[in-house]
């Protein structure tokens, strides 16, 4: 291990590379970026394919083993549950891409091993401390028993998660990239399926969704204890010979917007399955989740180039080299939308028969499915956006524009929903995933000096 340098906690500004090498080094950093983001995005991608495939089986699963109203409690359990998970991380579940590979880059041993300690810690306090005050509240507001005990669970779920989430994103940001997805993508979700089925051949009947939140609590705890596992086995971190260094005052300025940020993404995706929840359509709330966990497929390329695609831009940006930022977000933009739209055109034609195959009721599904698949595309050209702006170090504007759309989902899905149901619900997510693509496309444009996604074809050439 090499002697620990002190370096600051913030990344450099972004600008023109300082070496003055002109043309040859730009594109020869931006090329070498992009095929490192490729070749680990093709790593991730069938390490994420699989992932997808046991999400895909465990909601088909429990879809068809615990029917489509308990399955619907269980949708609208998981949605809250998943926005205290999301403020249980602090943001580090996205701080950590962005600060481990600084510190490694520049031999700040000592404060890496401090902010990955730092991290943990606070997600343990802040998950307990959520898990206990959800529950009494719950417990205070005395809601009928069909949603009393399955809430406690999911809430219970909250800490085990938020560590798994954390431990993951170490080992995401050190180069780990199978070691990092297993445990969450496949693990988790594997163990839902195993437990599920056989539950239910054990009770020979149809289990209830509190059995279905027990599974998944069951494999969040499974998850990490495999994470832990591989992290003992990689080493991403020095050993205890070094002593952590402290920059708390850096590392909660930049997590707290991003744990914003995190939280309000999630509330913005489960507005949906929330509102229907919220306003007695249970029922309804698991369709609504159903067709837009299937649509989430079409980001599937999008989210395995994001595995080494954030890292690779929080190296850049301290690195000045616009240059190179630019041309890896238009490549990975380019790479991801082909095989979205790919992806989407096939699930769109077969959407009646996939989403019947869940159960004759889940079939009202089929229109909310088919407008998801359209926006999803739509954002998707546009690149990642959201880590552009969060691994340049704007995550505060990044979390004001999640927080203005995620308001504006909430107001216009309550609207829509009061005349179009499930549909209604979809449509005010699509509107305003949209919108919210827009602004901050106009705002990377206007800020940072970059077109974001594919958008840099048509901008003219500095």
């Amino acid at each position: 291990m090499k002697p620990m340098k002190t370096v600051p906690a913030v990344d450099a500004p972004a600008g023109e590379p300082a070496d003055g090498k002109g043309a040859e080094a730009h594109l020869f950093s931006a090329a070498a970026a992009a095929g490192r983001v490729r070749r680990g995005g093709l790593v991730a991608f069938f390490v994420y394919s699989a992932g997808y495939a046991i999400t895909y089986l465990s909601q088909l699963v429990v879809a068809r083993l615990i029917g489509v109203h308990d399955y619907g409690i269980y949708a609208y359990v998981t949605a809250w549950a998943t926005v205290l998970i999301y403020v249980s991380t602090l943001g580090f579940d996205v701080a950590l891409l962005r600060f481990v590979p600084v510190y490694r880059a520049k031999e700040a041993w000592a404060l890496m091993r401090g902010v990955v300690r730092y991290a943990r810690r606070s997600v343990a306090v802040v998950g307990l401390t959520l898990t206990l005050a959800s529950a009494c509240l719950m417990l205070a507001w005395q809601p009928d028993d069909d949603l009393a005990v399955p809430f406690l669970i999911g809430f219970a779920a909250v800490p085990f998660v938020a560590l798994l989430r954390v431990q993951c994103t170490v080992l995401r940001a050190s180069g780990a990239v199978v070691a990092a997805l297993a445990p969450d993508r496949i693990v988790r979700e594997g163990s839902l399926v195993v437990l599920v089925t056989i539950a239910t051949l054990l009770v020979g009947r149809q289990i209830s969704a509190q059995w279905a939140l027990t599974a998944a609590l069951a494999g969040a705890v499974t998850g990490l204890l495999l994470a832990h596992y591989a992290m003992r086995t990689h080493h991403p971190l020095p050993g205890p010979e070094v002593p952590p260094e402290y920059d708390t005052a850096a590392w909660r300025n930049a997590a707290l917007p991003l744990m914003i940020a995190g939280a309000t993404e999630v509330l913005l995706n489960r507005t949906g399955v929330i509102v229907l929840g919220w306003m007695d359509h249970t029922t309804e709330a698991g369709i609504y989740s159903l067709a837009f966990n299937v649509a989430l497929l079409v980001t599937l390329p999008r989210v395995a180039v994001n595995t080494l695609f954030a890292p690779a831009i929080s190296s850049l940006h301290a690195a000045g080299d616009r240059h190179a930022l630019q041309a890896l977000v238009q490549r990975t933009a380019q790479w991801t939308l082909a095989a979205a739209a790919a992806i989407a055109a096939v699930i769109f034609v077969v959407a009646e028969p996939l989403m019947s195959s869940f159960g004759t009721a889940y079939s009202e599904g089929v229109v909310p499915l088919r407008i998801l698949l359209v926006a999803q595309v739509l954002a998707v050209g546009a690149g990642s956006q959201l880590y552009v702006m969060t691994m340049t170090g704007h995550e505060r504007s990044a979390a004001t524009l999640l927080v203005g759309a995620a308001g504006a989902n909430i107001v216009v899905s309550l609207v829509l929903v009061q005349f179009f149901g499930v549909a209604g619900a979809a449509l005010g997510s699509a509107g305003t995933l949209l919108a919210w693509n827009a602004a901050m496309a106009l705002w990377i444009w206007r800020r940072l000096g970059l077109a974001p996604g594919l958008l840099r074809l048509a901008a003219p050439r500095s």
